[in-house]
């Protein structure tokens, strides 16, 4: 189904491209500028290298690198010159593409931003990273939800952010908002590639839904990143994988939107999406529409709780050299909503 790699486009075909992008070292404004340069230059790559792609995605962490660096100068806006520099790379070579940012955020920690922009430059999805790898990453937790939104040829399009995609809660709030693939952006290193692998395809799976997933890739002389682009089908089937570990390599593959709708429609057995919500529909009209889950209900609540929690070691980022936080969650958008 993949069309070799998109090359065989069929009428209802999106074609994904993930780069599996050089991991760069940024710690200057001047640096910060020549890693924009980076990116577009390869959406242009993309474009040449296969005409009938749609989307081009790129990693977490492909305009800043790994270094956990939360100095404001290289920090970026919606509105600064890196995201204008993203918009016209995507006119410029008539492609959609999805781009990562560490935003400013005056007052907190900056946010681990991901944005889809469309071939007319406009941006369409914007995204805060709900769940930051704790307890190495110091970006404030997300605070926009998970935004689905028609995407090229009108598939319905979600993206969450490396970590995100180890909590099986988040693939099901894509799907059950309608998305039909779901992109993954990551900058993982090597330790994670086995979990990487199956949770890519799990959400897939359980969800009846395309995930596109790809990692930074190659060394910045301290870290190691893993590309392993990964392109997996509605039923769990890895459609492209990209195994060499060779840095600015575009995994490529052909999807189908229709499919997944089909699939969601008609399968009766491991129809999980549809089924969460109607428990035993054999046996009673309907199903069962209860909420069985009691972490669901406590969290909903406020008062999610592990039976192991006051034994769990790591509750910040001071053995990752952060200090510990003093502001609570929603602390600062009440300041703000004061002033």
């Amino acid at each position: 189904m993949s069309g070799l790699g998109g090359l065989n486009k069929s009428p209802n075909g999106v074609v994904l491209g993930m780069v599996q992008l050089q991991l760069p070292n940024v710690v200057t404004k001047q640096d910060l500028a020549a890693q924009t340069q980076v990116i577009v230059d390869m959406v242009g790559k993309a474009r040449r290298n296969m005409a009938s792609m749609d989307l081009v995605v790129f990693p977490e962490y492909a305009l800043h690198g790994l270094s956990m660096d939360t100095n404001p100068d290289i920090m970026c806006t919606l509105d600064g010159p890196e995201v204008g520099a993203f918009k016209q790379a995507c006119v410029d070579n008539d492609i959609w593409g999805c781009f990562s940012i560490m935003e400013l955020n005056p007052g907190g920690m900056p946010y681990n931003s991901g944005l889809v922009i469309d071939n007319t430059g406009e941006l369409k999805l914007y995204y805060r990273k709900l769940h930051p790898w704790v307890p190495v990453e110091p970006w404030e937790p997300g605070d926009l939800g998970i935004p689905v939104i028609d995407g090229p040829k009108g598939c319905k399009l979600a993206l969450i952010i490396c970590h995100d995609g180890m909590f099986p809660e988040m693939a099901r709030e894509c799907a059950y908002k309608g998305a039909e693939i779901m992109i993954r952006t990551a900058g993982y290193t090597a330790p994670i590639r086995e979990s990487w692998k199956f949770t890519n395809q799990s959400n897939a799976f359980c969800n009846l839904m395309v995930t596109a997933n790809v990692c930074m890739c190659g060394s910045d002389g301290t870290f190691d990143s893993m590309g392993e682009g990964m392109i997996v089908n509605f039923d769990g089937t890895i459609l492209a994988h990209g195994t060499s570990g060779r840095p600015n390599e575009i995994i490529t593959a052909e999807v189908r939107p229709d499919l997944v709708r089909e699939a969601r429609i008609h399968w009766g057995v491991e129809n999980n999406i549809y089924q969460f919500g109607h428990r035993g529909y054999v046996a009673v009209k309907g199903g069962a529409r209860d909420c069985p889950y009691t972490y669901m209900s406590d969290l909903v609540a406020g008062t999610y709780r592990l039976p192991w929690e006051d034994a769990v070691v790591h509750v910040d980022g001071t053995s990752c050299g952060f200090p510990a936080p003093t502001r609570a969650y929603g602390e600062k958008a009440v300041k703000d909503a004061a002033e």
